[in-house]
């Protein structure tokens, strides 16, 4: 069985450090990227089975992202969950095309589930 890889963007290092030693705890390969500038190049270099979201970046916000994902013809099947602490994320994320949400806090087993029903 191969690992499956999973890019985590996020603005904030300490939920990027959480999600990182989480998902490898789980046996999943992880890549983090802070800067949601660099996630188109990171996405085509690495080319992640899924990737986990943050809907309020500088810059770039997750539901931009997400949208110009969807509109290219590599990254519009890649699964997408998007997590926030937003009480409209889940509409927002749902709107752009995202696969899943999640709320911030978030439940580590809840964010596991989610992560290997959109896996498999």
């Amino acid at each position: 069985m191969s690992t499956k890889t999973i890019l985590i963007c996020d603005d904030d290092e300490g939920i990027l450090d959480m999600l990182n030693i989480i998902l490898e705890d789980s046996g999943y390969k992880t890549i983090t990227e802070n800067n949601s500038l660099n996630i188109y190049k990171t996405i085509e270099k690495e080319q992640p089975q899924l990737l986990l979201l943050d809907l309020w970046m500088p810059i770039l916000s997750g539901d931009q992202i997400l949208r110009q994902l969807r509109t290219g013809p590599l990254n519009q099947s890649l699964p997408v969950i998007v997590i926030s602490a937003s009480p409209d994320g889940e509409k927002i994320a749902r709107e752009a095309g995202a696969n899943d949400y999640l709320s911030k806090p978030f439940d580590i087993d809840v964010l596991i589930q989610k992560v290997k029903s959109l896996l498999n």
